[in-house]
């Protein structure tokens, strides 16, 4: 029996990546997750990888896996899988907000009016879709009075990494976090942003080896890397934090939380922060809040040392 039997888990846009990584630690404790994603077909993608494989590797790790195939931007696909959810389990523990739709030419150096305006896509699938699937999931919540939402975001929060659409877009998640945990504290449902650094995906592997000069970005250094599991099971030591709701409305540098819970990368490496080159989270728990219950805003000093340039 694992810490997190009996729990049961949405992690979005897990058929490869960061994602699959955090279905399969929450696996690896037992949890039941739904596994959501667009890809079903081998090869329907260029890179590896389908809702369906995730599943059948969390069943092999000693949790459930359940493949549901959804397209984030469509508001029904949604709805239907948080009503099967309800449904099929009557409950909700964990809700991993990690879909988001990268273009192809992310990582291209051509300012923002030179890129196509179908980039707005990080935005339909990134932040949108996480408000829409946080709705549903605090239907459920709420009334149990218990639960946790975690947004998957990054030092691009505040650090200029690639464009001003990933920016913003890294940036609205985090302030959403915050303010949907202000509204959920009266339910005991705890609502937390983190932030990755370079995580060795598929997808960045790919990029690392064909984009030159890439593993020389402060974003991409691959010595400050880590496996798409890492955020998993940080997120699994979230889950059993008996205080998590002292941490609600937080922002967290992951490899922080992974130093104060004791837990390690799957090779037993501890994965450095990058405070000091990349910048520091703005939004701190709300129990840190004034008397107004509201926040008391940006934790930041004015002399925080955000990284300007990904080089």
């Amino acid at each position: 029996m694992g810490a997190l039997s009996g729990r049961v888990a949405v992690v979005t846009g897990a058929s490869r990546g960061i994602g699959k990584g955090i279905a399969l630690a929450l696996a690896e404790h037992g949890a039941t997750v739904y596994v959501t994603g667009r890809t079903v077909t081998p090869d329907a993608h260029p890179l590896p990888g389908t809702v369906g494989d995730t599943a059948a590797e969390c069943d092999r790790r000693g949790g459930t896996g359940v493949a549901v195939q959804v397209d984030h931007a469509n508001d029904e696909q949604v709805a239907a899988l948080f009503e099967r959810v309800e449904r099929e389990q009557g409950r909700l523990d964990v809700l991993v907000n990690n879909a988001f739709s990268l273009p192809d030419g992310l990582t291209e150096p051509e300012p923002f009016w030179e890129k196509p305006l179908s980039n707005w896509e990080m935005v339909d699938v990134g932040v949108r879709s996480n408000f829409v699937s946080a709705r549903h999931a605090a239907m459920i919540m709420a009334p149990q009075k218990s639960g946790l939402i975690v947004a998957v975001s990054g030092y691009t929060g505040v650090a200029y990494t690639y464009g001003v659409l990933f920016g913003m877009a890294k940036s609205a998640v985090d302030r959403m976090a915050r303010d949907m945990a202000v509204e959920l504290q009266p339910y005991d449902v705890a609502s937390v942003s983190i932030w990755q650094g370079l995580t060795f995906t598929e997808r960045a592997e790919r990029n690392l080896a064909a984009i030159p000069g890439l593993t020389e970005g402060a974003a991409t250094r691959p010595e400050n890397g880590c496996s798409p599991e890492f955020a998993g099971r940080v997120i699994a030591a979230l889950a059993q934090d008996p205080a998590i709701m002292s941490r609600s409305g937080g922002t967290f540098i992951t490899a922080e939380l992974a130093e104060e819970y004791g837990v390690t990368d799957i090779d037993g490496r501890e994965i450095p922060s990058l405070r000091s080159t990349r910048g520091e989270p703005i939004w701190s728990p709300i129990a840190a809040a004034d008397s107004s219950g509201v926040g008391v805003g940006p934790t930041s000093s004015p002399s925080s040392p955000l990284q300007r340039s990904t080089s």
